[in-house]
């Protein structure tokens, strides 16, 4: 279908064709579901950790003789119920991350492309560079644009270096490559902004 490539005053100068496949597919909020929790569970550190009672400071030495002293014998003081003692079943360093194969990641973002599109969230940016890498140029065509949260999707090593430094003190202002596509970004952001040349790309990936 043909869809309408703006400039960054929102203002029509072009059009392209893209592909239905992709902006035009069935939603499943299932599917996006589970790329949600595949991505979020990936993004976990796993780093939590407490030591067992192999792992504690101190010696494995009986703490007093077996009989005769009225207590509970006991073979070590570096158990799970003494003081100062190993944790029992406590967390250790894991891996969080869960399975999604690779045609269900492609059909989760096609969905959310085309939720995109169906709410007017996707724009087509024309391909320009700024003549300064200032924050106030960039910011003030921004703010222009009355929303609250940007993001813009580029075609890795063909990104404006201006563009790109001036976006980086922005706040709400987040640039993804293409390969760097997700749906976490896509829907914390108001609008997304996909640049022209990076249509062909996101059309090769989700394919």
């Amino acid at each position: 279908m043909k869809y309408k490539v703006v400039n960054l005053d929102n203002k029509e100068v072009d059009e392209i064709e893209i592909n239905n496949s992709i902006y035009q597919t069935k939603i499943f909020p299932d599917i996006i579901h589970n790329y949600i929790r595949y991505q979020m569970a990936k993004n976990r550190q796993g780093s939590h950790k407490t030591k067992g009672r192999s792992e504690v400071k101190g010696r494995s030495k009986k703490p007093f003789s077996q009989k005769g002293t009225g207590n509970a014998r006991q073979g070590s003081s570096k158990g799970p119920h003494f003081r100062g003692g190993g944790i029992s079943f406590g967390p250790v360093v894991r891996d969080h991350s869960i399975k999604l194969n690779k045609r269900e990641r492609k059909l989760a973002l096609r969905c959310a492309l085309s939720e995109k599109i169906k709410n007017n969230e996707l724009k087509i940016l024309e391909n320009f560079k700024l003549d300064s890498h200032k924050t106030k140029n960039l910011y003030d065509k921004i703010k222009k644009l009355k929303v609250k949260s940007v993001v813009f999707v580029h075609k890795k090593d063909e990104i404006d270096k201006n563009f790109l430094m001036a976006s980086s003190n922005i706040a709400n202002v987040n640039l993804i490559t293409i390969d760097g596509l997700n749906i976490k970004d896509m829907f914390n952001c108001e609008v997304l902004y996909v640049f022209k040349n990076a249509i062909k790309g996101i059309e090769e990936r989700l394919l």
